[in-house]
């Protein structure tokens, strides 16, 4: 099972890794456009790299930069390596932080939960418009609902790693081992 995790973690990096990249990849693209086109004898000899024809590069920075926060904090982002404000957390006994993990953990899981069928219905409404530029480089297949499509896939991975935290504190307790901040969360 770790090792399988371990695969899944490493292939999670990858794909942030890889939006990070085709993301500066297309904004160096964009510079690069925005600098030459102010040369006369550049727009003249290399007419397909007007820039009327890279309006998509804008839009796609931005696609692939909500993608990438949202895949980011599901599967990459590791819970102590957000910032949390625990003085109270920190200040009391094992057993209380035990508690606070449950009952922040099952609450945070189940809003999250709650909110991915309203999330749908907005998404649903999404399908039907186009983006406004997206189109000329991928066609008009794509739609504004497949750009925040990875919001769902957020709520849902966000709540599962809640719940396992819970899981975890739940096991810990019940299996009488120590100290809960130990689990690596914190409420």
């Amino acid at each position: 099972m770790s090792s399988l995790l371990k695969l899944f973690r490493t292939s999670a990096e990858a794909v942030a890794a890889t939006l990070m990249a085709a993301m500066f990849a297309t904004f160096i693209l964009q510079v690069v456009i925005r600098y030459t086109a102010r040369l006369p004898w550049f727009a003249e000899n290399m007419p397909f790299l007007q820039p009327t024809n890279f309006g998509w590069t804008l839009e796609f920075c931005l696609a692939l930069w909500v993608w990438l926060i949202f895949w980011g904090n599901s599967f990459v982002v590791r819970v102590e390596d957000h910032v949390t404000f625990d003085v109270l957390y920190v200040s009391v006994s094992p057993r209380v932080r035990q508690i606070f993990t449950i009952v922040t953990g099952l609450a945070v899981a189940i809003a999250l939960l709650l909110s991915i069928a309203p999330t749908w219905d907005r998404l649903a409404i999404l399908r039907l418009k186009k983006t406004a530029t997206l189109g000329d480089l991928f066609g008009d297949w794509i739609r504004m609902r497949d750009v925040y499509m990875i919001y769902i896939i957020f709520l849902g991975a966000v709540a599962g790693r809640y719940f396992w935290q819970v899981w975890q504190v739940l096991r810990q307790s019940l299996g009488g081992a120590g100290d809960s901040g130990s689990t690596g969360g914190q409420a």
